[in-house]
């Protein structure tokens, strides 16, 4: 796998954009200089993450989801919580 986490990435699987790699991996957040945990999709040069928009969920069970522009920066995460380089 890259040593950078993917561009652009869902956790839907049914995405063209998801990874199951990476998902597995771990790929952290972060989002208008705070680290985000509910992050359903990201795009790194589009400049852009998708959140759930509360409890609300579409006709197919899949969180109804808010585009948020802004900076976005990514890491994978590893043993060194936090860290950008991985300690293998």
């Amino acid at each position: 796998m890259a040593d950078s986490p993917p561009d652009r990435l869902s956790n839907n699987p049914a995405s063209p954009h998801f990874n199951l790699d990476a998902m597995q991996r771990g790929v952290g957040v972060r989002f208008k200089e705070r680290e985000r945990e509910d992050v359903e999709e990201y795009c790194v040069s589009e400049g852009w993450i998708r959140v759930a928009a509360g409890k609300t969920v579409d006709r197919h069970g899949y969180p109804v989801t808010i585009k948020l522009s802004g900076p976005v920066e990514i890491w994978w995460r590893g043993a060194g919580e936090g860290e950008a380089t991985e300690s293998e």
